[in-house]
């Protein structure tokens, strides 16, 4: 005879509680790369729309950032750490294979019960930790989750690539998540293009490193025009589905917060959305650069503390990147 399994009991919904950012305290203008890429501040600013970015200092580690904006996360959400499920973190910057930074986030947080994993989906990694902890409270596997965004991209990049040295910046963002009687996640879009994986990816694998050598680290290396034009043609198709799954319209929008890849991929993707202009944009890479996994959350976290998106509104967001991957989803801001 078959043995009845007794199965999860989760919550009706989920929704953001609160949210958290660190920044780290070196500012790096555009006029301290320039030289060394032979480039201007005006060629910058006019390819990305960035101003300046901030750098970690060299001791400072994923864990450390990570831990910096998920503790302020939990302080205004109220929840006490042993509380906390799951710690997920979406980050592609940790340099260790194992064990993974969330383990030791969780510890350092206090997390005591909680599971703990790393996401590697690049640019989309918070957009995809926040799609799978909804899940999993309403699914009953965890009441609330804590999902990060955090890059060390410094620690990745050539600083003489010309494609991506002015780019990548450093820092984290976290949200706790847990349940709600009304839903304040919409239904995730997502998906992967493999085909395209060589867009954004590594110098050389870390084995044919150590088997070869080589006058420089493994480094990111990008195909800018194809991001572009995939991001372009792409993401924006992704929003609306976003939006027509979660039966919001664009007038419904109290912000929109894409992934900070580009300025002129943020302008492009408004224009295709046809956005009201009453909707803010956040426009946090002038002044952060691209931050890959945390971006989304820094910005949300910037446009609450500036007063320019309001908490408790709606907002549209989207992650996309190496992979080529990507995860969009309308939320009820904390």
């Amino acid at each position: 005879m078959t043995a009845a399994i007794k199965g999860s009991v989760g919550a009706p919904n989920a929704r953001i509680l609160s949210v958290g950012a660190y920044r780290p305290e070196r500012v790096v203008p555009n006029a301290e790369i320039v030289d060394r890429i032979n480039s201007s501040d005006e060629w910058i600013r006019e390819r990305s729309g960035i101003i300046e970015r901030r750098w970690a200092a060299a001791d400072e580690t994923v864990v450390d950032l990570a831990v910096n904006a998920a503790a302020i996360a939990l302080e205004r959400s109220g929840i006490a750490p042993d509380q906390i499920g799951m710690v997920m973190v979406g980050t592609v910057t940790h340099p260790y294979q194992t064990p993974s930074a969330a383990a030791e986030i969780a510890d350092r947080l206090g997390a005591v019960n909680a599971a703990a994993v790393d996401l590697s989906a690049a640019c989309a990694g918070f957009c995809y930790g926040l799609a799978l902890a909804n899940d999993m409270i309403k699914g009953g596997s965890a009441r609330y989750v804590v999902v990060i965004g955090v890059e060390k991209l410094t620690d990745w990049v050539n600083p003489d690539d010309r494609g991506t040295s002015f780019i990548f910046a450093d820092g984290a963002g976290a949200v706790v998540v847990g349940p709600s009687e009304e839903p304040g996640i919409g239904p995730v879009v997502w998906g992967a293009d493999g085909s395209q994986k060589n867009a954004i990816t590594m110098t050389q694998s870390l084995i044919d490193y150590r088997d070869n050598g080589g006058p420089i680290f493994p480094t990111l290396e990008m195909q800018g025009q194809q991001v572009f034009r995939w991001a372009v043609g792409e993401m924006s198709k992704a929003a609306q589905r976003a939006l027509d799954a979660a039966d919001v319209s664009s007038d419904d929008l109290d912000a929109f917060i894409p992934h900070q890849a580009n300025m002129r991929i943020t302008d492009a993707m408004v224009r295709a959305l046809k956005l009201p202009a009453h909707v803010p944009v956040a426009r946090d890479i002038a002044y952060t650069g691209n931050t890959s996994a945390a971006s989304v959350p820094l910005a949300m976290d910037h446009m609450l503390e500036t007063g320019e998106a309001p908490h408790g509104g709606t907002a549209l967001l989207i992650g996309f990147g190496a992979g080529l991957v990507y995860a969009a989803q309308v939320v009820t801001l904390p």
